[in-house]
């Protein structure tokens, strides 16, 4: 089998214009292979698909009671945000509760996605903070986590930190891959980020989906954290953007967590397709790469489409919510800049039943 097959495909006139290619694994919590397309066991990085888990030993260690942390500043830390007003305000509050300064955050600047925050710093000739950066939420938790055990903050990016330290073997063991066969590389926000087969992030959505028979500290910390992303789903990317609105029509039954150069990840609750919770990894080749409408929104064209589509193979949406979604596909018009439709876009994959 090719480590990636077509995936989805673009169209002008009859033609095929674009192929986007890409592998896809469907796992449950009982490590089942249920479905799977290309290659399930190619090995991607999951870069903020991973910031659930990257933020479970805060979790575990009691991080949300010791500092009280709102459901909605804890989705904060799990989140890819879009640097909104609204979203630095959480931020913010995370550090005034834990007793850090944004420029504890070693996470770098970028321009925020949210296209109101966008324009406003344009406007006002203003740089960009830390805060604005998708992953403040993650690194304020990674900084309060190593604030409440006394460790040192100037270094919690380190691979050797403790903090990291803890995340890893807790990575490890959510995606039954042991810590020293884990890929380790530097994520756009500088933190760890961890490489493993599909197959086992998919395991690890399953898991965070469904922690049942896992340690009671771990159980718990899941339930917090699944409860936190779907009630606030808001927090976890941006209001109308596709992570946000498929929990909100999933109604607390799908976790959702995007990651950047084309990775997404799906968590389906027990009795969405299966009496045990099903993870959903996939990755498509070529990075997926955002870009921005004319009202400077973010948008990916590939990753919602494709997740749209599986989930409507596989059961785990109705026609109602399918048509809730539909501004994301899986089949869209191609529209060119005056309106006129020249062609489509649509997912071009079967799953395959294990």
């Amino acid at each position: 089998m090719s480590r990636f097959e077509a995936l989805f495909e673009l169209t002008r006139g009859r033609i095929v214009e674009s192929i986007h290619f890409g592998a896809i694994a469907v796992v449950d919590t009982q490590s089942n292979l249920l479905y799977s397309y290309g290659d399930p066991h190619m090995v991607a990085f999951l870069r903020s698909s991973a910031k659930p888990f990257q933020t479970l030993p805060f979790v575990e260690r009691g991080g949300v009671e010791i500092f009280g942390l709102t459901p909605r500043e804890l989705a904060l830390s799990c989140a890819s945000h879009e640097g909104s007003d609204e979203h630095v305000r959480v931020a913010e509050s995370i550090q005034q509760k834990a007793g850090i300064d944004e420029s504890a955050l070693q996470c770098g600047v970028h321009m925020p996605g949210d296209s109101a925050a966008y324009k406003a710093l344009i406007a006002r000739g203003e740089r960009p903070t830390p805060n604005r950066n998708n992953c403040s939420g993650k690194h304020s938790a990674m900084l309060a986590c190593a604030k409440m055990q006394g460790l040192p903050l100037d270094t919690y990016l380190q691979s050797d930190h403790p903090i990291q330290r803890d995340i890893l073997a807790g990575f490890s063991e959510m995606c039954g891959v042991p810590a020293d066969s884990v890929e380790l590389g530097v994520d756009g926000c500088s933190a760890p980020n961890f490489a493993v087969p599909l197959f086992h992030a998919a395991l690890g959505f399953a898991r965070l989906a469904d922690p049942r028979g896992l340690a009671s500290t771990r159980t718990e910390a899941c339930g917090k954290i699944t409860s936190a992303m779907t009630a606030h789903p808001e927090m976890i990317s941006g209001r109308g953007e596709f992570d946000c609105r498929l929990m909100q029509v999933g109604q607390g039954k799908i976790v959702c967590k995007r990651g950047a150069e084309g990775f997404q990840a799906i968590g389906l609750l027990p009795g969405v397709i299966s009496k045990h919770g099903v993870g959903i990894a996939f990755k498509v080749s070529d990075g997926d790469l955002l870009f921005r409408t004319i009202n400077i929104e973010p948008l990916n064209r590939v990753r919602p489409a494709v997740t749209l589509e599986i989930l409507r193979q596989i059961g785990a949406l109705d026609d109602v919510q399918l048509k809730e979604l539909s501004a994301f596909g899986p089949t869209l018009p191609i529209k060119n800049h005056r309106g006129i439709i020249v062609g489509e876009s649509r997912p071009v994959f079967t799953l395959q039943r294990a």
